[in-house]
């Protein structure tokens, strides 16, 4: 499979099997790193990471990954570029392409990658928009292949707003890999209806279900997997903390759910997580409506059960595999392994 010269923009672009080689290929890079085997298969290339959200796992992991493969990459925070200041983001893609052999994108909307995409000329990776998260549920579903040993007819459900990246990319790649996916939330944070409709029209083909439930005890039937967010994503202003605290206290993943669904069931979360109150936030949110967690209670944080820091480290080697991948047409073959 030759996915060479494309972007990485939203799951929705690929097929079930060329997820699935993404997912094959980094596990045969992953392997080749628990190894101590260099496997600069990128050598000589340059990147630029072009962030307008900060954030500590998708940096490091670009950049731990492009060292691997070989290559420089170019670091531009928020203040690090004049994108959509002084000059346009076409023309910024411009520039960077001519300058850079991939670029990767973290911020805001979706039409900002797309457009980065369509005017660089080189092959763009999203490491969040406000509507997809692709890269990290490519590490989400390594981490349960790990753990579970297949994704088809695994059941995972997300607590929480799944109106935007994590809910909406979730929905499209357990709809795209056959996996049951719930959405478990009030009403009125389900996701889009002109996405479910997409997500049924795919798992019409994989064998896939999806379903949409207010009810959490309901929804944890013999799920495999328990999946939650912060509950309120970075740009959001602070006064949303009131209104989603009231709305999403009652689906805070518990240790009383995790039981409900049984041993096989494992925690997931893709970080940072207010789980205790060591950060700033946590401690303003206690002193505001006293809680000591919000999303997930510290007892199933650092419980056995909990694959976080699994699934942490697997962006690296899965970001490794589709610059791999998209950068120099590399296949999980033999010589791989």
């Amino acid at each position: 499979m030759n996915l060479q010269g494309r972007s990485f923009l939203k799951l929705l672009d690929f097929t079930p099997a060329e997820i699935a080689h993404f997912l094959d290929l980094a596990a045969a890079l992953k392997a080749k790193k628990k190894a101590g085997e260099p496997h600069p298969l990128c050598a000589g290339k340059n990147i630029a990471l072009l962030f307008e959200k900060t954030s500590t796992r998708t940096r490091c992991a670009f950049e731990v990954a492009a060292a691997d493969l070989g290559m420089r990459a170019v670091y531009l925070d928020p203040q690090g570029s004049q994108m959509g200041r002084k000059e346009s983001i076409e023309d910024t893609a411009r520039v960077l392409g001519r300058m850079f052999d991939g670029i990767e994108y973290r911020g805001y909307e979706q039409a900002r990658v797309e457009t980065l995409a369509a005017c660089s000329g080189v092959p763009v990776w999203n490491g969040l928009t406000n509507e997809y998260h692709p890269t990290q549920i490519l590490a989400d579903f390594l981490t349960i292949r790990e753990h579970l040993g297949e994704l088809k007819g695994k059941k995972l459900v997300y607590f929480g707003d799944a109106r935007y990246n994590m809910g909406d990319s979730l929905m499209v790649g357990c709809a795209k890999m056959g996996m049951r996916f719930v959405a478990c939330a009030p009403e009125k944070y389900f996701p889009d209806p002109e996405l479910i409709r997409q997500c049924r029209a795919i798992a019409a083909q994989t064998g896939a279900e999806l379903a949409f439930e207010t009810d959490p005890r309901k929804a944890v039937d013999g799920a495999d997997v328990l999946y939650t967010d912060v509950w309120v994503s970075m740009g959001e202003p602070a006064e949303v903390w009131a209104e989603r605290i009231a709305d999403l206290s009652p689906y805070r993943v518990t240790m009383a759910l995790m039981d409900q669904a049984g041993p096989q069931c494992r925690f997931m979360h893709c970080l940072p997580a207010f789980h205790d109150l060591e950060t700033s936030i946590g401690r303003e949110i206690h002193e505001r409506f006293g809680l000591d967690c919000m999303e997930v209670t510290d007892e199933v944080f650092e419980d056995p059960r909990s694959i976080v820091f699994d699934e942490a480290e697997n962006r690296m080697h899965t970001i490794k595999a589709v610059m791999a991948a998209t950068l120099a047409a590399c296949n999980p073959g033999p010589h791989m392994k």
